[in-house]
């Protein structure tokens, strides 16, 4: 896709897992055929920048002989499927079954059109939007929402048929369609989403339970980090051990059996290792930097507001009026416009500011955080 700063590439890393060696090779490759800078997203993908259209093809070729990578209808589970204890259900076999199912229809259907499979353990995926939503329940049954229909429960051969059955109407409207052309959303409310409710798609949670171990998190800073950083991330891990990394949403990088030693390694490298760390409730896109459609520098502002944000509250910096980096709603949202930086308490990018800053005032730390203040 094309950005501000150049091409931008995807990578779907099949089962969201690699090895240190195999992130360090990317990191390289990023750096080799792109501007170096690598995100994971809120759904827990890579994204490498920069890439020019001389570079993007070799990169392509080389990244799939590196990691297998997958193709086809978007199907999200949780990084630690099959190893979380505390998992309901398994979701791999649903996730294979409709994955396979839905192969003939690859063409016909938008590239947006999602699945999400939330087995109800540790990494709760049920907030991410989806054209299919698929939750595990304590009687063996999965509760199914097609777009914003009422659940409806079934057990797991229901929900493949339902699933492919669903994707074939959607595949027979063409491209475009989205599962709430068939379902609409329900019931909308019509006062402004509570930030509260909507505040975190993936509990922050440090260290996670494995049927073999732990995993420990830690996050890239608004998404985002220099290959650099990355590099030497994973030779520490690699001096450590460690065999195993696991993408995950959020932005998190989830780092198997790693020991204290590491994770202190990471946090002096510039990765977020705490959960009271007031990075995690700052969302922030690339702004001007590598956005045609963004007014400020988003990550910029970022950095330099985060440490001033109060306990409790939430800050989504945005470029422009889209809020890619946090479609919810936040605390405070600022909002780069042509003339101006607006300010919206309690609701998204896209709704009309209450007033106008600047990037002076911003400077001097003029955001009210709380209360209008």
């Amino acid at each position: 896709m094309q950005t501000g700063d150049g091409l931008l590439a995807r990578v779907r890393v099949a089962g969201a897992r690699l090895t240190p060696a195999d992130l360090a090779a990317l990191a390289k490759l990023a750096d080799e055929h792109g501007n170096g800078l690598i995100e994971i997203t809120a759904r827990g993908n890579l994204q490498i920048r920069g890439l020019r259209p001389d570079t993007a093809p070799t990169f392509a070729h080389t990244v799939a002989a590196l990691l297998p990578i997958e193709t086809g209808l978007t199907i999200d589970i949780s990084p630690i499927a099959g190893d979380d204890p505390e998992e309901i259900a398994d979701p791999r076999p649903l996730a294979d079954a409709i994955g396979k199912g839905a192969a003939g229809l690859a063409g016909r259907l938008g590239p947006k059109v999602s699945v999400v499979i939330d087995g109800g353990g540790q990494i709760s995926l049920s907030q991410l939007k989806a054209d299919i939503l698929l939750r595990a329940q304590p009687d063996n049954s999965w509760a199914v929402t097609l777009g914003g229909g009422k659940p409806q429960h079934m057990d797991a051969q229901g929900v493949v048929a339902t699933a492919l059955a669903f994707l074939g109407a959607l595949a027979a409207i063409g491209p475009e369609a989205r599962a709430t052309d068939l379902f609409p959303v329900r019931d909308q409310v019509s006062s402004p989403e509570s930030p509260e409710a909507s505040r975190v798609l993936v509990h922050w949670r440090p260290r996670l339970n494995l049927v073999q171990g732990h995993s420990r998190a830690i996050a890239l800073p608004f998404g985002a980090a220099r290959s650099a950083e990355i590099i030497a991330l994973c030779d520490a891990a690699m001096a450590s051990k460690l065999t195993r990394m696991r993408l995950a949403p959020e932005h998190i990088l989830l780092l198997d059996n790693a020991p204290d030693t590491l994770i202190a390694q990471a946090a002096e490298i510039g990765f977020i290792t705490k959960a009271d760390d007031p990075r995690t409730r700052v969302s922030a896109c690339i702004g001007s930097r590598g956005c045609t459609s963004g007014h400020i520098a988003a990550r910029d502002l970022a950095v330099q507001l985060a440490p001033r944000l109060p306990a409790g509250q939430t800050l989504h910096i945005s470029g422009c009026a889209k809020g890619c980096a946090h479609p919810r709603a936040a605390d405070v949202t600022l909002v780069g416009q042509a003339d101006g930086i607006g300010l919206v308490f309690g609701g998204r990018a896209g709704d009309t500011p209450s007033k106008f800053l600047d990037a002076v005032a911003l400077g001097a730390g003029a955001v009210p955080f709380q209360g209008g203040r």
